[in-house]
């Protein structure tokens, strides 16, 4: 059987430098499906369905709720952590966190069609991820954040700047996206310190209305649909 999943190929650049990613959420008013949902009804192109406390039977089942809404829209589709649900259920790539299976052992599994991205809170973390085949990585907190149980320390604009440019001098170019606590407000001077994007979970599931909310930021951030 033809798989429906839509190829994205870790080096095209323009669709990993996407500005604008959501990561699922689940609260007493929104399910991760709900929440996704709006997202992409948003302007947002790059869902990451992170399930932490699911078992993988009902990931999937949400995961493939999703996707198809993902390729209706022409977004990224990526599955925190579970490496090879997202080669069963045709998703563009994985999301590893820092204590998930290692990056380089995820493309053995994989191959080099999906997108495999990592979790920083240091450039020692940018280091490792970039020597073992990361295509992007998502570095934070940026502050502290209620959708993470176990927090490292929050970088602030300064850690932002720092790590930005250690990654100039040492010659890495990965797309970073900067996560943890990040509101509409605070995006410009995010974006300034010369980040990729920014990724967006909680603060946007709090508006009065999350839809209009990820569609503010979209047009903020010149995200085209």
């Amino acid at each position: 059987m033809r798989s429906n999943r839509k190829t994205v190929k870790p080096n095209n650049l323009k669709t990993l430098k996407s500005k604008l990613q959501f990561i699922t959420h689940f609260t007493d008013r929104y399910s991760y499906l709900d929440s996704a949902m709006m997202a992409l009804e948003g302007g947002c192109r790059w869902i990451q369905l992170r399930m932490k406390d699911a078992d993988e039977a009902e990931i999937e089942r949400t995961a493939r709720q999703i996707l198809p809404e993902c390729r209706r829209r022409g977004a990224v589709f990526i599955i925190d952590d579970h490496v090879e649900l997202v080669k069963r259920v045709g998703a563009d790539g994985v999301h590893l966190g820092k204590n998930d299976m290692p990056v380089d052992e995820a493309r053995r599994i994989l191959g080099d069609e999906f997108i495999i991205g990592g979790t920083a809170n240091t450039f020692e973390d940018i280091q490792r991820l970039a020597a073992q085949g990361a295509d992007y990585i998502g570095c934070g907190p940026f502050r502290f954040t209620t959708t993470k149980k176990n927090l490292a320390p929050m970088l602030g604009i300064e850690g932002y700047e720092n790590i930005v440019s250690l990654m100039k001098t040492h010659g890495i170019n990965l797309p970073i996206v900067a996560i943890g606590g990040i509101t509409y407000d605070d995006i410009p001077q995010v974006m300034a310190t010369g980040v990729t994007g920014i990724a967006l979970s909680g603060s946007v599931l709090r508006a009065d209305n999350p839809v209009e909310e990820m569609r503010k930021i979209a047009i903020q951030l010149r995200v085209k649909n």
